[in-house]
């Protein structure tokens, strides 16, 4: 029997969801936007697009994934751009939250989850906004 070579572009579309739906949907983007055609199509699928958690639970805390400012700065320039009127839910931490929120308009977000916010933050970001509760 002899060896083959399988790529990540040789695989279905299908087995690419499988794979990719196990890995942390940020990840993905960083990771896998603009690779080629292909890839940006699967990942733009709601399944990816839907629900963004930009932290991950600590044993105390709450951390942003997004601490480093250029994967900060290829977010709010690059991906959010395209894909903000595909997400429904945003989980952000304080520090990237101003950024992530003025990147974008989101449209269809109907879920905003803030993580280590202080209450000055938290009045400074709403006054003068309506929202339906």
């Amino acid at each position: 029997m002899s060896a083959s070579c399988v790529g990540l572009n040789d695989l279905p579309d299908e087995i690419l969801m499988i794979i990719l739906k196990k890995l942390n949907n940020i990840e993905v983007f960083y990771s896998l936007q603009g690779v080629n055609q292909r890839l940006d199509r699967i990942i733009r699928d709601s399944i990816f697009t839907s629900c963004l958690t930009f932290i991950q639970r600590s044993l105390h805390d709450f951390i942003d994934v997004l601490s480093c400012d250029t994967i900060l700065g290829r977010f709010c320039l690059q991906i959010l751009p395209e894909i903000h009127d595909k997400i429904a839910r945003l989980d952000l931490e304080s520090s990237s939250m101003k950024h992530v929120l003025s990147a974008a308009a989101y449209p269809n977000l109907y879920v905003l989850g803030l993580y280590n916010i202080n209450e000055e933050s938290i009045q400074c970001l709403f006054v003068g906004k309506i929202f339906l509760f």
